[in-house]
């Protein structure tokens, strides 16, 4: 079963051949999700579907589909890589690409609030389901867990999530959890990143569901955040959301959490895909070299 060649051959293979993503997916060559040295890095690329197209300023930095993947097959191809996070329009896009050969990847359970809708708290699942993921042969399936104390939605998405651990738990399939306590400040959902809120987001994620045999966290990088990996015993992951600052600053960051007990790593997506100077290759080359020092030292 052979690869798409060139974007022409991809579009042409999701017109005239779309069960050739079945077959793929079949034959693809797989690995363990947790690598043998312990650590993973991630690239994450379901932002997309939540219509959060921007990244350093730039409101449409996303919105070209086919630079959007010329940008996440330079990523995956960089030694240190492990693999991907996205929903199924772009993990199929990079299927058909040959781009998920040896990668292991987590499917995006993505979310209906979208920013900036009068709905936005309501986060009902929209992306791949527990039974989809373990039908494609993925390794992991992450969801959004956003909490608003004074939003009734919240606890819908409490339950959802529930479901959604012990389903993937009962599945051996890790179920990765990213929440965080939300609020309405002018009228805008705004996620607290206070050291507190983000504890004690970690402890309602980390109890739902009927097992967390399988559960993983992805938190963002916060002051304090000795702290917040006080809060857990479970593996973690960082992401990284879109920054602001200087590069030198967000990497110094990264690395100080990675040191942290039960940080397992990064699973960062626009930070490296579209970064300051537009080097996606370097910038995903530092990031590596955060998550596995000794290899980048040896070298």
């Amino acid at each position: 079963m052979s690869f798409a060649k060139d974007y022409d051959e991809l579009r042409d293979i999701r017109f005239h051949e779309p069960q050739r993503i079945v077959e793929l997916l079949a034959t693809r060559r797989r690995r363990p999700f947790v690598p043998s040295d312990g650590r993973l890095m991630i690239v994450a690329a379901d932002h997309p579907a939540r219509g959060a197209l921007s990244a350093r300023g730039r409101a449409d930095a996303m919105a070209s589909r086919p630079e959007l993947l010329d940008r996440l097959v330079a990523a995956l191809a960089r030694p240190g890589v492990d693999g991907v996070l996205g929903t199924s329009d772009i993990l199929e896009d990079l299927l058909l690409l040959g781009a998920l050969e040896d990668k292991v990847v987590v499917s995006s359970m993505n979310r209906g609030g979208l920013q900036g809708s009068v709905f936005e708290m309501d986060d009902r699942l929209t992306g791949y389901d527990v039974a989809g993921t373990a039908e494609a042969g993925f390794e992991a399936i992450k969801m959004l867990t956003r909490i608003d104390l004074d939003d009734h939605a919240t606890v819908s998405t409490l339950e959802t999530c529930a479901q959604v651990v012990t389903e993937a738990n009962r599945a051996g399939i890790v179920a990765m959890v990213e929440p965080f306590m939300s609020r309405r400040v002018d009228g805008r959902i705004v996620n607290d990143l206070s050291t507190e809120a983000v504890i004690k987001s970690v402890h309602i994620a980390q109890g739902l569901g009927a097992s967390s045999a399988y559960t993983w966290m992805k938190l963002p990088v916060v002051d304090g955040m000795e702290r917040v990996m006080e809060a857990t015993t479970l593996p973690t992951l960082l992401l990284g959301g879109d920054p602001t600052g200087a590069p030198e600053e967000t990497y110094a960051s990264w690395k100080a959490a990675l040191e942290l007990p039960s940080v397992r790593g990064l699973i960062v997506g626009r930070a490296l895909l579209y970064p300051e100077d537009g080097d996606v290759a370097a910038a995903v080359d530092t990031a590596v070299s955060l998550v596995r020092p000794e290899k980048a030292a040896a070298a």
